[in-house]
């Protein structure tokens, strides 16, 4: 197969993809036009593939004269199972699409994948090199895909104007990816690269150094988050200097030194947060105008408590253990 080529002929579905194809279409329409499909990695024996979707014809692609960047969207499901063409995301990426935005979903490696984790947090400090491992991969599989884009630029995605976005473990790897550039650990990257802005929905970053700490301006990062999420922490769970640190404990530290981001805080919200992209755009879509495009630094830190709010009883009771089997 040719790696650049948009993939075509694939083998016949059978009756469990034919249902999954009629789900996607109910649950979240055809998506956006025209979708395109490419390898941008292959891991041993797995093979991991990229979609482009165009803005819509007729679309505005640029603000106040500035080209609107594309955004890389990378998926969640808790390194266990998931989609880039999730229905919820593909729901969004029809709303980015119109509003004159390309969007890159990407694969990655599913590093919990089969794990069984030990109870309480015992159970959990002991996962937690599996987990490192899994945030790691996931930032690696960015950076290929990063790197694969940059090598072909005839497919018009610029890795000079580009947002990382993500969901719950896609924010996770989204927000280590932004750390890892910061701390200089960019190989596989081209030269001088980084990221525009990011979007992470219910996000954190795994650690077992100690709190992860920004030692420079970052990109501009907008963080959203339930403040009663049990299943990627609000502020830190583990023991001493592992675990994870969430969006409470990244934006301490950026407003501490002063550097550019913005955090909305759903007040009593669980992990719903995560699946929240197609219900703040206008938080988004003030963010990629303001902070990324026109390049105005702020710090937002805004607490919302409106139950109007939609919520899911499986994404807002969600629980690290719901995913990981506990015996």
């Amino acid at each position: 197969m040719n790696t650049i080529g948009l993939l075509r002929n694939r083998r016949p579905m059978g009756w469990r993809g034919a249902v999954c194809l009629v789900l996607t279409m109910v649950l979240g329409g055809w998506g956006a036009a025209a979708q395109e499909t490419y390898q941008f990695a292959q891991r041993d024996t797995m093979a991991l593939y990229l979609d482009v979707y165009r803005p819509d014809s007729g679309s505005v692609t640029t603000f106040e004269g500035v080209a609107k960047p594309a955004v890389m969207f990378v998926f969640g499901g808790g390194f266990v199972s998931g989609s880039r063409s999730d229905a919820t995301a593909r729901r969004w990426f029809d709303r980015l699409t119109a509003e004159g935005y390309t969007v890159v979903a990407i694969d990655y490696r599913l590093g919990m994948k089969g794990y069984r984790m030990g109870k309480g947090l015992l159970g959990a400090n002991k996962a937690l090199d599996r987990f490192l491992s899994s945030q790691q991969m996931g930032v690696e599989d960015v950076f290929s895909a990063v790197s694969f884009l940059a090598l072909h630029p005839e497919l018009g995605v610029s890795t000079d104007n580009l947002v990382i976005s993500g969901s719950s473990a896609g924010a996770i790897i989204s927000l280590a990816s932004a750390h890892a550039i910061d701390q200089g650990l960019t190989e596989g990257l081209p030269e001088g690269f980084a990221f525009k802005g990011v979007m992470s929905f219910a996000g954190g970053i795994i650690s077992k150094h100690g709190a992860p700490r920004f030692s420079h301006q970052p990109c501009p990062i907008l963080l959203l988050h339930g403040t009663a999420d049990k299943m990627v922490a609000y502020k830190h769970f583990g023991l001493m200097r592992r675990g994870i640190w969430g969006s409470d404990h990244i934006a301490s530290d950026l407003e501490k030194k002063g550097f550019n981001y913005s955090i909305w805080r759903y007040e009593g919200l669980g992990h719903d947060v995560a699946a929240y992209m197609n219900v703040v755009w206008d938080v988004e879509k003030s963010f990629l105008e303001k902070n990324v495009m026109q390049g105005i630094p702020c710090q937002v830190d805004a607490l919302v408590d409106d139950p109007s709010l939609p919520t899911w009883k499986a994404w807002g009771r969600a629980r690290t253990a719901d995913i990981y089997q506990n015996p």
